[in-house]
């Protein structure tokens, strides 16, 4: 038995252990909605009777778009790109002018690849590994800036981020930035750090390289419809109905609130208790990270304060750039890629889904950082940057992090489930279809970006040892078979998806065999901040903005006005640029490009 078909037996098992009631779903099936029914009645976030009656005069004709449209496109890079690659060259820039740059704002940074950079060991007083990351030629530019005016907030700049994390114990291989790297608590926000698991090693496991929203991360379903079919007041329709059924900004209360006896099953089996309750497909954990369960979670670990956060906030998105966004495909970049995801054609309309674990996550967080910095402070540990404060992989405080960071994943795995339960809800109440049988809403994939996990890599080209990898606003990805890659995209490697801000673009790529030497099997997770939210609330009109994304077609819900400069285009980096980054450096491939219809943001 393969360790895939293996994994996924044993969360079957560890779903059976919830209840002996949880029913076999035949494909094409309906679950049954009695329990996820009252559930999610109880929400004071239901939609209201006019919208949600399937009597309406108002009844939607789904027709099939006039004009057929390709599903492939040859183009895999810019053009200019192949042009220069074609010739042996590297991507489009001036070379001297980059070196130009290099020499006089940032002589410690070397250029080692076609979109590589490195900074040697010895840059930081202690640091003992290089560091790396992946940057076309204006995305280098806006690293420098920032190392010579200043990060987007109040942090180290991310590049100096990357040395200091170079210095932390029991580090392997080099501290990596992604494309979309910006400076962030402790760890860069897209960095990628690997430290020595094995047994009596110096490895650490620190709470800033995860972040405080544990598992945040990304969810995407496909749908049958054309985006011609989800157009003027239809669109509003349904931006409305999503805006009724999920809940978000902050402290928001989800779309059901558990009991503690319910949270702790939830922190202990993930969607395992959603499938039970008929939230979740029972098909929807076979395409998820970890199938949707971290097994190594203990709610024992998780504090009555964080539980009390958590209670009550199952299916919200939260505040921030967190959002419910509905995209339609714009480029095919793999056709065979795409067509084992469903993804089959232009103007297709998927969902994608940007959250994670909440004031539960967050509190989590804050407390393992509390006792990293009494450990620090009994052992005399001195820090290049007291965000950094870590315990011993294997001591029992760093087990019980670990412990209670896999119940915060497996909460945020099912607040995803829930946020998607409402999706489906939402299209069925637009467009009186069933969401499975009519609508083909099946889920593409689910996707972790702040995380750390027990992996095996090779190291400098040695023996493939155990280390703990953190990803800090990056993305596993895996190439085609490996065995902790979905059985059904064993053939074409583990989808990878990548959120753009409010208005730009979206992507779906998939992992690569490069991603394993180079970045211990990671990739970027979106755009990556250009502004900080201050400066960007200073700086960018609600006003403008909001015209521009009417202008484009593109819906916006947002709950606070604020959030529109925040979350603006301008805010981030160019999310194409990141794209073509990663793809260039090999360490994944694009599938698709996806632009939005319509955005619930909080």
């Amino acid at each position: 038995m393969s360790d895939q078909k293996n994994r996924r037996v044993q969360v079957e098992v560890l779903g059976r252990r919830i209840s002996n009631t949880i029913q076999d779903h035949k494909e094409g099936s309906r679950p049954e909605p009695s329990e996820a029914t009252q559930l999610l009645e109880k929400s004071q976030h239901a939609i209201p009777k006019h919208v949600a009656s399937n009597k309406s005069s108002d009844e939607v004709h789904l027709e099939e778009p006039k004009t057929p449209l390709s599903a492939s496109a040859p183009r895999l890079l810019p053009r200019s790109t192949e042009k220069c690659l074609e010739k042996g060259e590297g991507p489009p820039s001036d070379d001297d002018e980059i070196a130009t740059l290099l020499a006089s704002k940032a002589p410690f940074i070397h250029r080692i690849g076609l979109c590589a950079y490195e900074i040697s060991p010895g840059h930081v007083k202690g640091q003992q590994a290089p560091a790396k990351f992946f940057a076309s030629p204006p995305l280098l530019r806006l690293v420098i800036d920032e190392l010579t005016t200043g990060s987007p907030g109040s942090f180290t700049a991310a590049a100096q981020q990357l040395c200091n994390v170079a210095t932390l114990p029991g580090i392997l291989g080099p501290s990596i930035g992604m494309p979309d790297i910006h400076s962030g608590y402790g760890f860069a926000i897209g960095n990628v750090a690997a430290f020595d698991a094995r047994p009596g090693s110096k490895g650490v496991v620190s709470p800033g390289g995860v972040g405080f929203d544990i598992n945040c991360g990304v969810r995407v379903l496909r749908t049958s419809l054309h985006s011609d079919q989800v157009k003027g007041r239809i669109r509003e329709n349904l931006a409305q109905a999503l805006e009724e059924l999920i809940p978000v900004g902050i402290g928001e209360a989800g779309a059901i609130k558990l009991t503690i006896a319910e949270l702790d099953k939830v922190l202990r089996y993930g969607m395992a208790y959603t499938e039970e309750k008929g939230i979740s497909w029972p098909e929807d954990r076979l395409v998820c990270e970890e199938l949707g369960c971290f097994q190594k979670a203990d709610p024992k670990k998780v504090s009555e304060r964080a539980k009390k956060r958590g209670c009550p906030q199952a299916g919200s998105l939260g505040s921030g750039n967190h959002y419910v966004e509905v995209q339609a495909v714009d480029t095919i970049y793999d056709a065979e890629a795409a067509n084992s995801m469903g993804i089959t054609r232009k103007g297709q309309v998927l969902v994608m889904i940007h959250t994670g674990s909440r004031g539960l996550g967050h509190q989590i967080a804050t407390d393992a950082l509390a006792i990293c910095d009494e450990y620090r402070a009994k052992h005399k540990i001195k820090l290049v940057d007291r965000q950094l404060a870590y315990v011993p992989i294997h001591s029992p405080e760093g087990q019980d992090y670990l412990l209670a960071m896999g119940a915060a994943a497996n909460f945020a795995f099912v607040n995803r489930s829930v946020i998607a339960h409402q999706v489906r809800l939402a299209f069925e109440r637009t467009f009186h279809k069933d969401a499975r049988t009519d609508l083909d809403m099946h889920m593409i994939y689910d996707v972790s970006h702040n995380v750390a996990k027990f992996e095996e890599h090779e190291i400098d080209g040695r023996k493939k040892i155990p280390v703990l990898v953190h990803r800090k606003g990056a993305t596993r990805a895996f190439p085609a078979h490996h065995p902790d890659v979905s059985e059904k995209y064993e053939s074409i490697g583990q989808p990878v998806l990548i959120g753009g801000s409010m208005g730009t673009a979206s992507y779906v790529l998939v992992g690569t065999e490069v991603a394993m030497q180079e970045s211990f099997g990671s990739t970027c997770h979106g755009a990556g901040r250009a502004l900080s939210r201050s400066k960007a609330l200073k700086t960018l009109e609600s006003g403008n903005i909001m015209d521009a994304l009417h202008a484009q077609g593109v819906v916006v819900k947002v709950a606070s006005k604020h959030l529109i400069s925040e979350e603006a285009p301008a805010s981030y980096k160019d999310v194409d640029a990141v794209a073509d980054t990663c793809e260039i450096a090999g360490i994944s491939k694009r599938v698709a490009r996806l632009v939005p219809l319509a955005v619930v943001k909080g």
